[in-house]
């Protein structure tokens, strides 16, 4: 039976309102992105989850922590999950990343490549097994979405890297 996925972004986080690229970095919440997490929450809640997946890094741990602080769904973090290696390039401007489909098989320096990130995502998904037929929520990053597109939606890394953020308050994906 296939895995239903639930999608979301970690919440808004300093460095995105200051237009910084975090990549391996932890990051840490905004004000607004505080309470981003909290309506995260709210909108999951009764979605009847079997467990919340997130990044290791700490702007996708906040995010979990806040949204499903008073539940008794489990929370795990794996390092799997998160954004694509910018390596030297983890903290840099935003701009300095683009365009990033020069970065889907060669590695950013010092870093990863988004084509190393669809791997990580790939060992993700076979270790659902155990949660055949239920609905899990994962909290990531663009790069996170982008492999899950790729893997679950058939779509290009070439379409996907470098097309404009549109956020949306989840995505859906199953597994096969």
């Amino acid at each position: 039976m296939p895995v239903e996925i639930v999608f979301e972004t970690h919440s808004t986080s300093e460095d995105n309102e200051r237009g910084i690229a975090s990549g391996w970095l932890p990051g840490r919440l905004s004000e607004r992105g505080r309470s981003l997490a909290r309506e995260l929450g709210a909108r999951h809640r009764d979605d009847g989850l079997a467990v919340v997946f997130s990044s290791d890094l700490a702007r996708a741990v906040e995010t979990a922590s806040l949204a499903f602080a008073a539940t008794d769904v489990p929370i795990r973090a794996d390092p799997r999950l998160r954004e694509c290696d910018y390596g030297r390039l983890n903290g840099a401007a935003v701009g300095r990343l683009v365009p990033r489909s020069r970065f889907i098989v060669t590695p950013f320096p010092g870093g990863e490549s988004y084509r190393d990130v669809v791997g990580r995502m790939r060992d993700f998904l076979g270790d659902l097994g155990p949660y055949d037929g239920r609905r899990v929520l994962v909290i990531g990053h663009s790069a996170t979405r982008w492999a899950l597109d790729h893997l679950l939606g058939g779509r290009t890394l070439d379409d996907l890297v470098d097309a404009p953020f549109a956020w949306q308050p989840g995505w859906l994906y199953r597994t096969t």
